[in-house]
C-alpha cells in the first residue's frame, strides 16, 4: 500500500523499538463528525501511551467518500496528525462503486462498509509488518468488519462517536425488536402516549427516538438491530462521553442493563468513556473556511460580552425558504444580537451538498438593513470552535449533533435545542431534560422539524434573558464546563484514566498474542 500521509518513519536501526510496539488498525467512517473524532482519539491514545513501556503504531484505513473526496477539514486533521511526530500513517483503500438502490443513509453506509471487507482484510495483512497488528478499531457503522477481525483472530473494538444513551438504545434495540415480533403493531406507533422503557434506566417518548428507529420496515432500522447485536461481539466499545456527563447511563451499560433479555447471548463488552474527544487545537479549522472565516470573528470582537446568540446547524443542517423567513422573523423580534450561519443544499441525483448561500435570495426583504447594527448573517462555513470560545457569545442555537453538544459543554455556552435528524432528538432529551444545559424548542418533527417564528423568539429570549429558566441553564452549563474539562485531566480525570486503562488492555492483548506465537 502507498501511504496517503506518512507519520514516523522506521529504519533497520530502530527495529528493536519497533518490535516492542503494539500495532493497531483504525477504520473510520468518512463523515466529518466520525473521522475527525476518531483521529483525535488516535492522537490521545498515542500520547497516553508515550510514557509506557510499549507504544502504539496506528494505521488508519481510509474509505473514499462516495461522489466526492474528504472534506478539507478532514484532510487538515490527517496532515496535522501525520506531522505531529506520532507513529501513525494513512492508507486509502481501493475505490469501489457505491451500492445502488439503498434505503437511506444508514443502509448506504453500512452496505458500503460491508463491500470493503476483502480490502480491509488485505490491508490489515499488509500492515502487519514490521509491527504486528494486535487489534482493530472500527466506526460503529462498520460492524460487518468484525467478521474480518474473526477471520484474522484479532480483537475488534468499536469507536462510538455519540453518547452512552444512544449506545445503550442501540444495544437494547434487538430486545425491543424481539418483543415487537410478538406484537408487531407496537413499534410502528410513532407518537401519542407510547413510550420506550428500559426498566430502571430510562423512559422516553417514542416520537423522540432516532430517525431510523421509527420505521420498523426500513432497512436502516434492520441495520441498527444488526449493529446492536454485533456490538456485543466486540472486545470493547470506546464512547465519546464522560462519567461526569452521563453517570447513570454509563453505570447501566457497565451493569448490562441495556442488553438483559430472554435467551442470553454474548456478554456486554467493556465500555471505555474517554470524552469529551474534541479537536480544539486549530482554532476551529480555518482550512475549510479560509481567510473569510475570520470576518465573523472580527465582528464578534466588537460585541459586548455574552450578548450574541450563535445559530449554526452542523455540516448537514440547512433549511427551506419558508423556514429561513420564520427564523429571520423570530430573530428580529427577539431583540437580541445574533450571528447566524445560513447555508443551502444542492441536490444532484443522489448526491446532496451543502453550499454557500446568497442571503439576498433567501432572507425577507429589508431584514439585513433592519438588523445590521446587532446581527450578522454568515452565508458560509463558520469556525464553530473559535466562535463558541469567544467572550461575546452567550448562547448557541444548535441541531444537537453530539460534537456540537460537547463543544457547547466544553466552552460553557447555554444552548437552544433544535434537533433535525439522526439521533439529534434523543440528544435533545439528554441536554434539556437530563443535563439541563439547554432550553428546548417546540419542533414539529412530522412537519420537517419546523419551528415557528414565535417559538424561536421565545427560545432566544428565554436563553439570553434574565428569567428563571435561562439562569438555571447558564448555571448548569457552567458546572458541566468544569466537569467536562476535569474528566480529561491527566491527574486523575475519569476519561483520562479510562484511556490509560484501554492502553494497558491493548498492551496485555498484544503480549498474550506474542506468547501464543
Amino acid at each position: 500500500m502507498t501511504p496517503l500521509f506518512q507519520g514516523t518513519a522506521h529504519t533497520e536501526r530502530e527495529r528493536p523499538v519497533i518490535m516492542s510496539k503494539v500495532g493497531l488498525v483504525f477504520v473510520p467512517a468518512w463523515g466529518a463528525g466520525h473521522i475527525t473524532s476518531m483521529l483525535e482519539f488516535a492522537k490521545r491514545l498515542l500520547l497516553a501511551a508515550a510514557t509506557g513501556t510499549r507504544r502504539f503504531s496506528i494505521t488508519v484505513l481510509l474509505i473514499k467518500p462516495p461522489s466526492r473526496d474528504f472534506s478539507s477539514t478532514s484532510l487538515s486533521h490527517m496532515r496535522s496528525l501525520s506531522s505531529a511526530g506520532l507513529d501513525v500513517r494513512f492508507h486509502r483503500l481501493p475505490e469501489l462503486d457505491p451500492p445502488e438502490h439503498t434505503d437511506g443513509p444508514e443502509d448506504f453506509i453500512s452496505l458500503y462498509f460491508q463491500l470493503h471487507k476483502p480490502h480491509v482484510k488485505a490491508a490489515i495483512i499488509a500492515s502487519s509488518s514490521p509491527v504486528p497488528i494486535s487489534a482493530i478499531l472500527i466506526d460503529f457503522f462498520a460492524t460487518p468488519l468484525i467478521d474480518v477481525a474473526h477471520e484474522l483472530s484479532l480483537p475488534a473494538y468499536v469507536y462510538f462517536s455519540s453518547n452512552s444513551l444512544m449506545l445503550g438504545l442501540i444495544l437494547h434495540l434487538p430486545v425491543l425488536d424481539a418483543a415487537a415480533a410478538e406484537t408487531p403493531t407496537e413499534l410502528d406507533r410513532a407518537g401519542g402516549d407510547y413510550y420506550i422503557e428500559v426498566p430502571g434506566v430510562v423512559r422516553l417518548p417514542w416520537g423522540l427516538m432516532p430517525s431510523p428507529f421509527l420505521d420498523r420496515k426500513s432497512r436502516g432500522y434492520a441495520w441498527f438491530v444488526y449493529h446492536g447485536r454485533r456490538f456485543r461481539e466486540a472486545e470493547g466499545i470506546v464512547v465519546n462521553t464522560a462519567a461526569e456527563i452521563e453517570p447513570a447511563y454509563l453505570s447501566a451499560l457497565a451493569e448490562g442493563r441495556f442488553v438483559v433479555a430472554e435467551g442470553g447471548g454474548p456478554a456486554m463488552p467493556k465500555v471505555y468513556p474517554v470524552g469529551p474527544v474534541l479537536s480544539l487545537g486549530d482554532g476551529g479549522g480555518d482550512a475549510e473556511g479560509g481567510a473569510g472565516g475570520r470576518e465573523c470573528v472580527v465582528w464578534l470582537d466588537k460585541q459586548p460580552e455574552g450578548s450574541v446568540v450563535f445559530l449554526c446547524f452542523g455540516s448537514g443542517g440547512c433549511f427551506g425558504a419558508h423556514q429561513v423567513k420564520e427564523m429571520a422573523a423570530g430573530l428580529e423580534r427577539s431583540g437580541h444580537r445574533f450571528l447566524w450561519c445560513v447555508r443551502s443544499m444542492v441536490v444532484d441525483g443522489s448526491n446532496r451538498q451543502i453550499v454557500d448561500t446568497n442571503p439576498d435570495e433567501v432572507l425577507p426583504q429589508g431584514f439585513l438593513e433592519r438588523t445590521k447594527d446587532r446581527g450578522m448573517v454568515w452565508p458560509s462555513w463558520a469556525p464553530q470552535v473559535e466562535i463558541l470560545s469567544h467572550r461575546a457569545v452567550g448562547g448557541f442555537v444548535t441541531h444537537c449533533g453530539w460534537n456540537s453538544c460537547l463543544e457547547g459543554l466544553w466552552f460553557g455556552v447555554p444552548m437552544l435545542a433544535w434537533p433535525l435528524y439522526a439521533e439529534q432528538h434523543l440528544n435533545q432529551v439528554l441536554m434539556v431534560r437530563d443535563l439541563e444545559v439547554a432550553v428546548g424548542l417546540e419542533v414539529d418533527r412530522k412537519g420537517g422539524n419546523f419551528v415557528a417564528a414565535g417559538e424561536l423568539e421565545r427560545g432566544v429570549r428565554c436563553l439570553m434573558g434574565e428569567g428563571e429558566e435561562g439562569r438555571r441553564v447558564r448555571a448548569k452549563v457552567g458546572e458541566m464546563r468544569r466537569a467536562s474539562r476535569k474528566a480529561v485531566e491527566d491527574q486523575g480525570g475519569s476519561s483520562y484514566m479510562n484511556l490509560k486503562q484501554l492502553a494497558e488492555d491493548l498492551v496485555c492483548l498484544s503480549v498474550a498474542q506474542g506468547a501464543q506465537q
